[in-house]
Formats: structure tokens, sequence, C-alpha cells
């Protein structure tokens, strides 16, 4: 079972890219995401509630400890969140999820950081889940603004 939680919690793998696993992990959920929205309009929503949910049992069932570098679950979990008001993401859609789920996981302003600084899988999961939901914020009322623009 740990065998399967680590595969999970890696992002089948992708945490262990050499540089930068949380960005490659995030590009890797990124492209999975965007497949999955054109998939089906059910398909995206499921996967984000999946992600959470064994997400949060394989950083448990991985002993992962407080947030390694090779976890990247919380990424796919954050990243398909800030997804979600697109329900076509155009390339700009991608693109602008992406550099904004990315810049709100690096910078980790207010509850963020605060849900960052908490320990055991909630502390792993939920700063990624929270930046993603800032991230579907903006790009809801962006979208909302310029439809089209960024495929909603």
């Amino acid at each position: 079972m740990k065998g399967l939680a680590r595969a999970i919690a890696s992002g089948l793998g992708s945490g262990f890219a050499p540089a930068a696993p949380g960005t490659v992990g995030s590009l890797a959920a990124l492209a999975l995401g965007a497949g999955l929205a054109a998939l089906s309009p059910w398909a995206l929503p499921v996967a984000c509630v999946l992600a959470c949910g064994v997400g949060w049992w394989a950083v448990g069932a991985a002993e992962a400890g407080d947030d390694p570098g090779w976890v990247v679950i919380d990424e796919f979990a954050g990243q398909w969140i800030a997804l979600l008001p697109l329900a076509h993401p155009s390339p700009a859609g991608l693109l602008a999820a992406f550099a904004l789920f990315r810049l709100l996981d690096i910078t980790k302003p207010g509850p963020i950081g605060w849900a960052d600084r908490q320990h055991g899988p909630f502390g792993v999961m939920a700063d990624d889940v929270l930046a993603g939901l800032g991230v579907a914020l903006v790009l809801g009322a962006a979208a909302s603004q310029w439809p089209g623009l960024l495929g909603g």
C-alpha cells in the first residue's frame, strides 16, 4: 500500500523531477486537467474531489511528513481547482491558470501561508487547495468579463 500511496502522492512520478518538482507537477496536472475538461463537464470536478480525498490519504499513508518536494498531489488538486471556472480552457486560460496558481503557491499570501504552516496531510493539501480556490475566483471573474478569452 505504501508504494501506491507514494505513486499517488508524487503525481504518478512527476514529483520526482530533478528540478522544480512543484512546477513539473503543476504542468502535468495542467495537461491532464485540460484533457479532463475536454472529456466531460463532470470529469474535472470529480477529479478535484478525488485528488483532495485520495491525496489526503496518500500523503498520510506514504508517511510523507511535512510537504517534501516530491509530494505534488496537492499541486494536482490545486491546479485542477484553478481550472474549474473554465469549461473549455483556451491556451490563454491554461497559461493564466498555471501562472496564477504557481504565483499563489510560491508566495503563499494570507490564509494560504497559514495553511502551509499546518502539519500532516491537512497542511500539505490545504495551501494548494486555497491557492486553487483563489485562482478560480479570479479566473471566474475574468471569464465573466471577457467571455471566450480564457475559454470560460
